[in-house]
């Protein structure tokens, strides 16, 4: 399966728990409206995924199969985040909590017979170090908390072959409104696709590169 270069699907979650309003969502919301930026010569599409286990294989299998995108970028809240988190790695196993259906995937497990471990093309931390946004800190974080958030994200690595990224942003306050957090997003990902298109600059020139 080839990436379409030209899109990057961006999805966000809705209520669960004590999230009725969930940022996550909201930053998505925010980041449709502003765009990737005009340089970005990419088509930016934006969905919102349930907290459901079952539906969010469905959608991101969906994601994947039609619209084969460029890079996928699954969007989270962290209730107890201070600043936006971008996850380098998602795990397979240990999925325990219920989901808003009362449901869990069988033994715990996002895909059977999958590596334990998947981690994304896209290097977080270099991300994380070159991201600036006024008002907002970016941290990198190499554990996605085991709940839908990281099961998303496992399962768009798995089908995308690393090409998916998760940020967590933190509960809307005063200080960080959507408007920021969707700035924020805007930033992120604009990184990351120079990223991404490092990486692969870098990979055609070994490939070419006399043995």
């Amino acid at each position: 399966m080839e990436p379409q270069p030209g899109c990057v699907v961006v999805t966000g979650f809705g209520p669960f728990r004590q999230h009725l309003v969930n940022s996550s969502w909201e930053a998505v919301k925010e980041l449709s409206k502003l765009g990737l930026g005009r340089d970005a010569e990419v088509e930016l599409r934006t969905l919102q995924l349930p907290v459901d286990y079952r539906e969010v294989k469905r959608r991101v299998t969906r994601i994947w199969e039609d619209l084969q995108p460029q890079l996928t970028v699954h969007v989270g809240v962290d209730a107890a985040a201070k600043a936006v988190v971008l996850e380098q790695r998602s795990r397979n196993r240990g999925y325990r909590e219920t989901d808003v259906r009362g449901f869990l995937p069988e033994h715990g497990v996002c895909v059977p017979h999958g590596p334990e471990v998947i981690e994304s093309l896209v290097n977080m931390k270099a991300v994380s170090r070159r991201v600036a946004v006024e008002g907002v800190e970016v941290m990198f974080s190499r554990d996605a908390g085991r709940y839908v958030c990281d099961y998303t994200y496992y399962l768009s690595l798995h089908l995308g072959n690393g090409r998916a990224a998760l940020i967590h942003v933190p509960p809307l306050s005063p200080g960080l409104p959507a408007s920021l957090l969707g700035k924020a997003l805007q930033v992120v990902i604009q990184e990351m696709l120079a990223e991404e298109l490092l990486q692969r600059c870098s990979e055609r020139m070994e490939a070419k590169a006399p043995q």
